[in-house]
Parts: C-alpha cells; structure tokens; sequence
C-alpha cells in the first residue's frame, strides 16, 4: 500500500526555532491584547459558507477551503476571524454594553493560487473593537497596530494608512459601471500600472482623471496627502487622515506612521480608515485592519467596528529566534528522581534534561549524541559534575 507520508499542499511541519517564534510573538500579542483590556473569543474552525458570502468578506469564495456536512450544507474551514466574531456579537454578545474589546489567537485556512505558493494555514492574532465609533477608536487601534509589532520584538516597523473613502470619491467622477469601477479598483490595489493606463484611457477628458492615475504612486510621508489635494481638492477622508496623523503624532507614533492611498481593499466591506502593517525582513504586509461599520448590521445589529489582524508566522520569520542548544543531562538513581526535578525545572527551559538511560556509561554517549556541555550525576551519596 501506498501511504502518503509528506504534508498535503499548502500546509507544512514547523518544528524547533519555527515552534518556539510562533509561541514568543502569540504570547507578545496576547499580554498587549489583555493589557489594553481586550478579552478573547474563540470561534469554530468550520463555519457555514453562508456566513461569508452574507458579510460581504474580502476573501474571494475561490480562496475558501470548502467540505460538505451530512445535511448537504457548504461548510468553510474559517477564512478569516472578523466575520464569525461579528456574528458572536450581533448574537451571543448582543445584550453587552458597548464598546466591546475581543481578541483571538486563532488559525485561517486560505487555498492560494498554484503560482503562489504560501500557506494555506495562517496563525493569526488580532483584534476587534465592536461599537468603537469615530476618531478615538480609530486612534486607539492604530496605536495598538504600531505597539503590537514593536512588542514582538522587531526593530524596524511601520504602519501604513489609507482610506476606503478616497478611491470612491476619486472614482464617482468618471461616471463609471460598477464592473469598471471594480476593475480600476483591483487595477490600483495591484498597482499594476498597464492595466491602469487601459482603463482610465477613455476618461482622459473627464475631471479627477489626473488624480486616480497618480493615486497607485501616493505612498510615503505626509507629503502624499498634500499632493492628493491637490490633484483632487479637498476631499473629507485626507483632512481626517492628516488629523489621525497629528493626534498620532503628538502621541510619539509620528516615525511609525506612512501612507499608501492607493490601498483599496474591497469596498463593499471596508468602510473608512484601512491600514497595514509592514516589517523589515518580511515579503509582504505582515498586518492588515480597518474599519467596517456595515458588517454586524448583516447580522441583524447595526453597530460599527474596527479591527487587526496579525500574521503571526510572517512576523516570527523576521525574529532572530534561536532555540536554546542543551547543556546539561541529569543522571540519577533509585529516589533521586524529585531532586533530579528540581535541577531541570530551575534551569533555562531546552537547556537542561533528564537522562532516561540505565547507567552513567550510556547516559555519557547519549549526551555525546545530543551535544550537550556537562552531565550532572546525582546517582551517589554526592553530586558530581562531569564534562563530555
């Protein structure tokens, strides 16, 4: 019989450093989480296809990794945390004051295009401000993104913001159908540049063309929101993004802080401010949040929202983490297992072991194997310490 022994597509054992990166930033995130008085929910890893589809959520149904139930129901391994959480609000935690803090430490499982590569298993942390309305919640959560990665440990990091509401003003000048919208949407999200050029072809003549052909290349300081205005006027969202900027500012976030308008996740989900999160020695964003204020009302509770998600492995990856090399092997006799114990347990956690071994001779050649420093002998009446 053929048996399969390697990890289906998209998945993949971690094991050592990778195991002990993953738990040191979980841990980062969830005492800041804790700290800022965020209390965590945990949501089914199988959820209704339904569910998304009903939320509008950005994840494309083609990225879902689907099963059937017994009843014949589409079920989905959960594609991201926001929209189930949205459901335990407008449901289990409807009759709670707000505004409601919840966090998660959870998995998402994505199937990515075969070109693609990456997992299909993403560990994320992240966060959810249920009912947090207006300009101090959006401060709050921006402020947590930027100490959320400084608290992993990493030594250079920003944050990057947008506005949901940019790109509709911008576009609602040319007079478009929605699928050419969408197209010049996704063509501005990808900066793909050729596809732009095509698409805005046609509108050469019409205002805010000028402006929506330069918004892929408006990313940088603040200098980007004075160039936008002065492509496209005053527009509400660039005046409330500088104020963010100046309250950010003032608060010691100022280095943190950038901008990239042409970030325009899709639009029937997002609502205002949108952002990521980006780290030295990371691919790609390594955190992704924003405000959508329309998601619980799907639900049958109108309250607005605004949250982050960490990708936890994509962060771990830029740590110099190393695991910790074993030093010590404890070797013990009849009733020496308690004081044996107590060596272990006081010692650096991975820097100090236990001998399984019967007698001594072996218990050297296996700490021999192992690499490790120095056996301890505790089997006579004294301790003794030997070197390998």
């Amino acid at each position: 019989m053929n048996i399969r022994i390697h990890t289906p597509e998209g998945t993949r054992d971690r094991m050592f450093s990778e195991c002990l990166e993953r738990r040191r930033v979980q841990a980062a995130l969830v005492e800041l989480f804790q700290r800022r008085g965020y209390t965590e929910v945990i949501t089914p890893e199988v959820e209704y296809y339904d569910l998304f589809v009903q939320s509008g959520n950005p994840i494309p149904q083609e990225a879902m990794l689907k099963s059937i139930d017994r009843s014949g129901q589409i079920l989905v391994f959960r594609p991201d945390c926001t929209a189930p959480i949205a459901r335990v609000a407008a449901t289990k935690l409807r009759s709670l004051a707000l505004p409601q803090r919840l966090y998660y430490d959870q998995t998402v499982f994505r199937d990515r295009n075969f070109h693609e590569g990456g997992s299909r298993e993403i560990a994320q942390c992240g966060v959810e401000m249920i009912g947090g309305a207006g300009e101090k919640a959006d401060l709050e959560i921006i402020a947590m993104a930027a100490d959320a990665l400084k608290c992993c440990g990493l030594q250079q990091s920003h944050i990057e913001l947008g506005h949901a509401g940019l790109f509709r003003a911008m576009a609602s000048k040319l007079e478009m159908t929605p699928e050419e919208q969408e197209q010049l949407r996704t063509a501005v999200e990808n900066k793909n540049f050729a596809q732009l050029n095509d698409i805005l072809e046609p509108y050469r003549d019409r205002p805010g063309w000028e402006a929506l052909h330069r918004l892929p290349y408006l990313f940088g300081g603040k200098e980007v929101l004075e160039e936008a205005e002065a492509l496209a006027g005053e527009i509400p969202c660039l005046q409330y993004l500088d104020k963010l900027y100046a309250e950010l500012t003032a608060a010691g976030y100022g280095d943190q802080i950038r901008f990239d308008l042409g970030m325009v996740h899709q639009l029937d989900y997002y609502t205002g401010l949108i952002f990521r999160g980006y780290a030295q020695g990371a691919a790609g964003a390594v955190l992704s949040g924003g405000r959508y204020d329309n998601l619980l009302q799907q639900f049958g509770r109108a309250a607005e929202a605004t949250g982050f998600a960490v990708d936890v492995d994509a962060v771990g990856a830029c740590l110099p983490v190393e695991a910790v090399p074993l030093d010590t092997v404890v070797f013990y006799g009849p009733g020496g297992l308690a004081k044996a114990l107590q060596v272990v347990d006081s010692s650096t956690p991975g820097s100090c072991e236990l001998s399984p071994c019967r007698t001594l001779e072996s218990t050297i050649r296996m700490a021999q194997e192992k690499g490790a420093r120095r056996i301890l002998d505790l089997s006579g009446e004294k301790e003794r310490w030997i070197n390998v």
